[in-house]
């Protein structure tokens, strides 16, 4: 018997709790893992809203057949083609021949792509309507949120958005399938932000305009493709994605280092506590050797201040620093405040490509940045407290 999870009369959440995966797109770690979530419209007409990651195709068609009964599948929207969306589609249409596949002018050439699927499909765009009796689905493009081809939809009589990859999140659902069934979105929060930082941050002006398009809906529910249904909390929700999407930061720093033998990791701990010493509430610190990137890049969306500092390595910079630096100018994040340290030892290097990403990336230079010859000594351990200092004052102005 199928776990029966209604979002209103008729229309059932098919999500399913991978506590397996160890890396979501083979590179982000689940350390909380991740659902993938499918919804099933059954009315006058029936409609499956994505799929799920092949693994779970199996257990999705079980699941269709028994909340349908003797009723076949007639209709499978396709909002998003990834593969952890997508992946049970062909076993969704070996199970049902005849049902309709339902996307966009984008997403049917990586259908075809991917599945080899060229028949039974019906092109919707913007706006287009698709009635399935009490129920009337509506469709809205946002392309680049995260894929090209990727839409939402709509359904307009009880006004439930199920809105793809966005507002979505890392973790797995222990129980509490809605905001409003969860004791605590603490727990949640990092992983909601995480996933928007690293999956969809660098198409900020996209979920912008993606944002402006949805605001002229009335929205009872938001209903995506991983983590939680939204119910109580949705101006939350879409206030955080406001504030992502424009790239606001909270006053708070994150310091991180790259660091071969401890000395540049020295001169982090200082900064550290010269931060706390000058009034900062948030600091954290990462070390690029020991913390993967995602993580690291999920605090720089969050905090306004970032403090870089690098050894030097074959006369260039760190090795996992120059990764952090790589992701960071790839996304884009715009308007952080930038403090820069590190070590030189026979050669120097990491300073240097630190401040060469500065120049790409176009952070405010807060503060003057200090190198250490080898280790640390008490001038550079001063000039490290007047970069804290420099930070702190610059944030305070927030």
């Amino acid at each position: 018997m199928s776990l029966k999870v209604e979002l209103s009369e008729k229309v059932y959440w098919l999500g399913f709790n991978d506590r397996r995966k160890h890396l979501f797109e083979n590179q982000w770690p689940l350390e909380k893992g991740v659902t993938y979530n499918a919804y099933l419209i059954d009315d006058e007409k029936t409609a499956l809203i994505d799929t799920a990651e092949a693994p779970f195709s199996g257990d999705l068609v079980a699941w269709i057949k028994d909340l349908l009964g003797e009723k076949t599948l007639d209709y499978l929207v396709i909002n998003h083609m990834e593969p952890d969306h997508s992946g049970a589609i062909k076993e969704v249409v070996n199970e049902f021949p005849d049902v309709i596949l339902v996307g966009n002018r984008k997403t049917f050439p990586i259908l075809e792509g991917f599945y080899g699927i060229t028949k039974n499909i019906h092109e919707v765009a913007e706006g287009d309507t698709l009635s399935l009796g009490n129920h009337v689905l509506q469709f809205f493009m946002i392309p680049m949120v995260h894929w090209p081809e990727s839409m939402v939809t709509y359904e307009i009589n009880n006004k439930i958005l199920f809105s793809n990859d966005a507002f979505g999140s890392f973790g797995t659902l222990n129980g509490g399938v809605f905001d409003d069934e969860v004791d605590d979105l603490t727990c949640f929060n990092e992983e909601i932000r995480r996933y928007y930082s690293n999956i969809v941050g660098k198409y900020g002006a996209q979920v912008q305009k993606a944002l402006a398009k949805l605001e002229t809906l009335t929205i009872k529910l938001i209903a995506p493709s991983h983590g939680m249904i939204w119910r109580s909390k949705i101006p939350y929700i879409v206030e955080k994605y406001h504030n992502w999407s424009t790239h606001l930061g909270e006053a708070g720093v994150v310091v991180v280092f790259g660091s071969m033998y401890g000395n540049t990791e020295k001169m982090a701990d200082y900064i550290a506590r010269f931060l706390i010493e000058a009034g900062v509430k948030h600091v954290r610190v990462h070390d690029t050797s020991k913390t993967h990137s995602s993580y690291i890049i999920n605090d720089i969306w969050k905090f306004k201040g970032v403090i870089m500092g690098s050894s030097a390595y074959n006369g260039g910079i760190f090795p996992p620093m120059a990764h952090l630096l790589s992701d960071l100018e790839h996304y884009g994040l715009r308007d952080r405040y930038l403090g820069i340290f590190g070590s030189s030892s026979w050669g120097g290097g990491g300073v240097r490509a630190i401040n060469k990403f500065a120049e790409t990336i176009k952070w405010e230079i807060v503060g003057e940045q200090v190198e250490a010859r080898c280790a640390p000594n008490e001038s550079d351990i001063d000039r490290c407290r007047n970069i804290a200092n420099a930070m702190a004052a610059r944030l305070l102005e927030i």
